[in-house]
């Protein structure tokens, strides 16, 4: 296990914006996870475990802890069950799947990210959640180092959430149970497949953005009905207050593919993306009364930047806001 210092993360997510990691590491088997975990303990620093960086914020003052970003990259197949580490890209899972005959996961083509990544954000796709194939998984302790086997129902999934959310435990390797499939029907699930990416990529950007910025809201959250119906998609408030490919702070814009997505471009920084995203928050109270609030992952940050529901404020002048 290699410890690196001052390494820059802006390379490392899909933003490509925030500062360093005091420490770095990027272990390539569960030994090198459990001594990371060690290091961390005797420097007392926070720790982040860190996938394709696909949905998350890094601040621009960098993180004053240990990334570990792993590198457990074996796939293992045993029936209809299929086992991969938590470094294994989700693209390369799904087209090792479908190789092998089994059926599934190609649900989720086209949405980047690792198989760590992945679970801890329980992804989804429509009316598909990767909780639904998920069946086992083996896990480590932050505290101890230990290294616990786990079943589905342990993670506590919902939607954008699960129990690795919150800090106690890593994730080393997930058990899915899928569907073996005959050869033709591997050919219609290879082309379901790529009819999923080309779909998202006619719609929703893939470059320089962490995808849908905001969650959408539960019914509970949204006081009144559209049509007799509660609207819970953040994108159609954004879409009725025209934020699309207008709204821009700083090298941050709203993408004119999807109102609920911010892109970057080279001059960015983090700081951009926060005050563009809290104007969103801002517009959307003004006009609804309600707060959307973000799923991407924050780190580095001393304290959440954005609005909560139930302390919203005024966005600053000082912003300079493009409309």
């Amino acid at each position: 296990m290699i410890i690196q210092e001052n390494i820059t993360l802006a390379d490392k997510n899909w933003f490509r914006t925030g500062g360093k990691a005091r420490f770095y590491t990027h272990p390539s088997n569960e030994q090198g996870m459990v001594r990371a975990i060690q290091f961390a303990q005797k420097e007392a620093l926070p720790i982040f475990v860190l996938g394709d960086g696909a949905n998350i914020l890094v601040s621009d003052e960098g993180f004053n802890g240990l990334v570990i970003k792993p590198g457990l990259g074996h796939i293992h197949f045993d029936g209809s069950f299929v086992t991969a580490g938590a470094g294994v890209g989700m693209p390369a899972l799904i087209e090792q799947c479908l190789a092998q005959g089994l059926s599934g996961l190609e649900e989720f083509s086209g949405i980047p990210g690792t198989v760590g990544g992945s679970v801890y954000i329980n992804i989804h796709y429509f009316q598909f959640l990767l909780s639904h194939f998920l069946v086992s998984a083996r896990v480590i302790q932050a505290k101890s180092g230990d290294i616990l086997s786990v079943d589905a129902s342990w993670f506590n999934f919902g939607y954008d959430d699960s129990k690795l959310m919150r800090g106690e435990y890593y994730l080393l390797d997930a058990t899915f149970k899928l569907k073996q499939v005959t050869p033709l029907e591997a050919a219609f699930a290879r082309g379901r497949s790529m009819e999923i990416i080309r779909h998202r990529h006619q719609r929703y950007p893939y470059a320089n953005t962490c995808g849908s910025f905001f969650r959408n809201f539960h019914a509970s959250e949204v006081p009144f009905e559209v049509n007799g119906k509660r609207i819970c998609f953040v994108a159609y408030y954004l879409d009725k207050i025209g934020v699309k490919g207008m709204l821009r702070v700083g090298g941050a814009v709203v993408s004119h593919q999807h109102a609920n997505m911010i892109v970057t471009s080279p001059e960015a920084t983090s700081s951009d993306v926060v005050q563009l995203a809290r104007t969103m928050q801002q517009l959307v109270f003004d006009e609804y009364g309600i707060v959307p609030q973000p799923e991407c992952q924050l780190l580095g940050f001393k304290i959440n930047p954005f609005l909560e529901s139930a302390i919203v404020g005024l966005v600053a002048q000082s912003n300079n806001v493009q409309l």
